[in-house]
């Protein structure tokens, strides 16, 4: 595997960085934020991503338990509430749209858990992060260069 070291035009990379932190800063919820791009980041297979947001999860407090049922999350019912569950349905909605629209179902379930405000949000941080994973995986950047 050949890794191609220019990411992005300098300007882009700004606006795509610029675009990531408000839609954090907006949606309010730091941990909450970590565990949709983790799990965007799992669907779409990007290691550096993955590596990079499962170091911040930790720092801001995110169980090791629920960073390991993650990939899993719709059977450990126990183990997110029904606000991150309604996040992370609505992030693998987003994240997975080759077979049809965002279901209704989907979005008015996280309509219930985010004001109109805050949802937007989390369909901004969502739609970074599948930049961010696809301009990584694209270029092949491997794990590690992150560091907290």
């Amino acid at each position: 595997m050949t890794t191609r070291t220019r990411l992005l035009d300098p300007a882009v990379g700004r606006a795509l960085s610029a675009v990531s932190a408000t839609a954090k800063k907006g949606l309010g919820d730091p941990a909450l934020a970590e565990l949709v791009v983790i799990r965007a980041s799992q669907l779409n297979h990007c290691a550096f991503c993955l590596d990079m947001h499962l170091a911040l999860a930790r720092e801001y407090g995110v169980s090791e338990r629920q960073l390991d049922l993650l990939a899993a999350w719709e059977e450990a019912e126990d183990v997110f509430d029904e606000r991150e569950r309604a996040a992370l349905a609505l992030t693998e909605a987003v994240t997975v749209l080759t077979d049809t629209f965002v279901p209704d179902e989907v979005y008015e379930r996280a309509a219930r858990h985010f004001d109109e405000t805050r949802l937007a949000h989390l369909i901004g941080l969502v739609v970074a992060i599948n930049n961010w994973n696809r301009v990584m995986v694209s270029r092949r950047i491997p794990p590690g260069g992150y560091t907290p």
